[in-house]
């Protein structure tokens, strides 16, 4: 079988109605109800939607109200499209309804700050010379004054791994959606290999396509391993996670991509000194005689 998905964001439909999400899995599935209706929907930054909570402060615009209206789609009901969602003129003409009973849904969010709920239900502290301490109240206070937030993170994926449909309701998530959704997964942070590895595995990588840039003015850009290590370090001392790693690579290369053009460097390479701003990268030039020798030989060519 031959599932049709639509990935939604739900404040990117500030203002439509939650009809819309399943016109446009229908808009997805080339208006075949059939296929609509076995489709998989994945709503993505559901924590936008939350009310506001007294642990963690979130913004609250008509969250609840959201919520409340999404709730027939996920038990399973009878949605009829508008016609106003519909693109094509000629099935304006005919009403389509679309059962949601078979529709996977999928919700997803950053969630941040939930890590301190669940914090704060499983660390019970006591007062007193004599009473015991918890294992997770230990962890908590040796990486409380740590500047180390590599470490940090590492502990908060410790205490996401027991999330629960409370700390959902505490975040401000209704009990009614929650218990729609009857598996919460939490994702593990991005560690140092795995921000290397987005930088330089997958096919179009950040770091091959500046590699292409620089082809193009008849060079060769190389990076040490010191460098991406320390390129996926700074990202997570700026906690901008993977979207970061795209501007932290053009402040290091920018100057050097101004450099480069027109000029006879055949090779730069970049080291953990230069990320970090301690020292100027290493460039390769050509020799004067071989530019020489190019130069007779393109005007031999030209005559």
């Amino acid at each position: 079988k031959q599932w049709y998905q639509r990935r939604v964001a739900i404040t990117a439909g500030v203002g439509e109605d939650v009809e819309s999400i399943i016109a446009k899995l229908l808009i997805a599935a080339d208006f075949n109800v059939d296929k609509c209706q076995r489709g998989i929907v994945f709503l993505d930054e559901v924590d936008k939607i939350s009310m506001r909570s007294k642990d963690v402060h979130v913004r609250d615009v008509s969250g609840e109200g959201v919520q409340q209206a999404l709730l027939k789609l996920l038990e399973g009901t009878l949605v009829t499209i508008p016609e106003r969602l519909i693109p094509s003129r000629k099935l304006r003409s005919e009403p389509i309804q679309i059962d949601t009973t078979n529709i996977l849904f999928i919700a997803s969010g950053a969630f941040a700050g939930i890590e301190k709920i669940v914090r704060n239900r499983k660390v019970k502290r006591s007062v007193g010379f004599g009473s015991p301490i918890s294992k997770d109240a230990a962890i908590l206070d040796q990486t409380k004054n740590k500047e180390n937030f590599e470490q940090q993170l590492k502990v908060n994926d410790n205490f996401l791994k027991d999330i629960d449909a409370e700390d959902l309701v505490n975040y401000g998530i209704i009990p009614e959606f929650v218990g729609r959704m009857p598996l919460c997964v939490s994702l593990m942070s991005l560690d140092r290999e795995t921000l290397v590895t987005i930088l330089t595995q997958p096919k179009n990588s950040i770091v091959s396509q500046y590699k292409y840039m620089f082809t193009l003015d008849n060079s060769e850009l190389i990076f040490t391993d010191d460098a991406l290590d320390a390129i996926a370090e700074l990202a997570i001392k700026k906690r901008t996670g993977a979207r970061g790693l795209r501007s932290i690579l053009e402040n290091v290369l920018m100057d050097i991509m101004y450099e480069v053009p027109g000029s006879d460097i055949t090779q730069v390479t970049i080291t953990r000194q230069v990320v970090e701003q301690q020292s100027k990268p290493l460039y390769k030039r050509t020799d004067k005689e071989d530019s020489r020798k190019e130069e007779k030989t393109a005007a031999a060519v030209k005559i």
